[in-house]
């Protein structure tokens, strides 16, 4: 076996071989601790086909808006209160009680009258009780009828559709009236409700109006004050009862 070895011809090559080898062991060390260092701060390959893989996020479903109320009644004088409720009531002039089937709206004469919800003009005309009148035709057999008034609004008669809101009368004292005012009466058929029970609220459908409760008529009877007599009242006779209330049978002109 031939052995050999590096001949250098000078010390200071001797030197300068060691050296270069030294830097290059050192240059060598340095790019490995790099590479390692840059492959352990990539994702691994299988976490990213998975996230790859991941199925998309699920869409909320859309809600929908729900369809508008079937029946809006309307305040036939916005912004008043009812003077003289729904139910049995006995005047100062009436010997017993009887169904007020309606209910009553102070307001000045003039005022205007709103149609409580869309209809059809069913009738106008005069009543010796109700003076002038409006009756509207509702969906579902129902009907709203508006009295005591000064005269209906232009293009309101038989057959004319008005929209809830639109004017359909004005007020007035006509008929068997103790003062300007509004008789507002809403009916089933011809079954009268009371009409606290729809008056500014809807109903999604039929079913859901208070058909039952509005029409329960309380036993107890009211006794009505009223400011003046009716008139065309002339000498009535007038006793008082034993609580001191005034009673009196009047006769109240026709027309």
């Amino acid at each position: 076996m031939i052995s050999r070895s590096l001949a250098f011809p000078s010390p200071h090559l001797r030197l300068a071989f060691f050296a270069a080898l030294g830097v290059a062991a050192t240059v060598g060390a340095l790019n490995g601790v790099a590479a390692l260092g840059a492959w352990m701060a990539e994702p691994p390959a299988l976490a990213s086909a998975a996230a790859d893989d991941a199925a998309p996020p699920v869409a909320e479903p859309e809600v929908s808006e729900p369809p508008p109320p079937a029946f809006v009644f309307d305040a036939p004088l916005p912004g008043r209160v009812i003077d003289s409720p729904f139910g049995l009531r006995q005047l100062p002039w009436e010997d017993n009680g009887r169904l007020h089937q309606g209910v009553d709206i102070a307001a000045p004469a003039g005022a205007a009258v709103k149609a409580s919800a869309d209809g059809v003009v069913k009738r106008t005309g005069v009543s010796s009780t109700y003076g002038r009148f409006v009756e509207v035709m509702h969906k579902g057999g129902m009907t709203t009828f508006y009295a005591h008034l000064k005269a209906p609004a232009r293009g309101v008669k038989p057959g004319a559709y008005v929209h809830r809101g639109a004017t359909v009368a004005f007020v007035g004292n006509s008929g068997r009236s103790t003062g300007s005012h509004l008789h507002f009466e809403i009916r089933k058929g011809d079954k009268p409700l009371n009409p606290a029970f729809f008056i500014g609220r809807s109903f999604a459908e039929a079913e859901d109006m208070p058909i039952r409760a509005a029409g329960r008529v309380s036993k107890t009877v009211r006794l009505a004050v009223v400011s003046k007599w009716p008139e065309g009242v002339k000498g009535a006779p007038v006793t008082r009862t034993k609580g001191g209330r005034v009673r009196a049978r009047i006769p109240v002109s026709e027309g």
